[in-house]
């Protein structure tokens, strides 16, 4: 099994993580999107953006990259990497995104939140999988955020003693609100891993 294979059933019935809708952020105010941003989402208007991949260099990675300036450089990102937290229990896969603290080490460091763009399902189970792997590491955090993304629609996810799947979907043409909530994220855990 591995983090692709997980419905949210199995990760209730193998794993005890309950899950539930709600709302996870409060409105904030939108944040402008930097020049590269807006560049970047500009020419992929121009072109047939209809792959995984191509959304995920052309769409996800621009606004990543703009985050993580807005954020002051706090996180940095692996792309399709490997996340192994638990073979045994089929908590391992590869990962579209993981963000995590950046410690300037070349290894996965405690991940923040995972996957960008495989669905609700699978980044829940990888969200899992993320606290499995920081805790290896000696790392307990209370709460990971993830976020799932066709590319044009953005959906959260927060992970506590149970999942939450925000209630509240953003899209890509309300880009700085979706740049207010990455920030919100860094944000916490930037008081929590200095």
């Amino acid at each position: 099994m591995a983090f692709s294979d997980f419905t949210l059933d199995d990760l209730e019935l193998k794993l005890g993580v309950r899950n539930r809708v709600g709302l996870l952020f409060d409105r904030m105010p939108p944040l402008e999107p930097g020049e590269r941003l807006k560049d970047a989402l500009a020419t992929a208007q121009e072109l047939p953006v209809r792959s995984e991949k191509a959304k995920s260099e052309l769409i996800v990675l621009p606004v990543l990259l703009d985050a993580r300036l807005k954020a002051d450089k706090f996180f940095t990102m692996y792309s399709g990497d490997m996340l192994i937290a638990d073979e045994s229990r089929g908590l391992k896969g590869k990962c579209d995104f993981i963000l995590a603290k950046d410690t300037g080490s070349f290894s996965v460091n405690y991940p923040i939140k995972n996957d960008i763009d495989e669905g609700i399902r699978q980044c829940a189970a990888q969200l899992v999988g993320a606290r499995i792997f920081n805790e290896k590491k000696g790392v307990h955090l209370d709460r990971l955020y993830g976020c799932a993304t066709t590319g044009d629609d953005w959906q959260f996810l927060k992970l506590e003693e149970h999942l939450t799947i925000d209630s509240r979907k953003y899209y890509l043409n309300e880009v700085g609100e979706l740049l207010a909530v990455f920030q919100y994220i860094m944000s916490y855990y930037r008081q929590l891993l200095p």
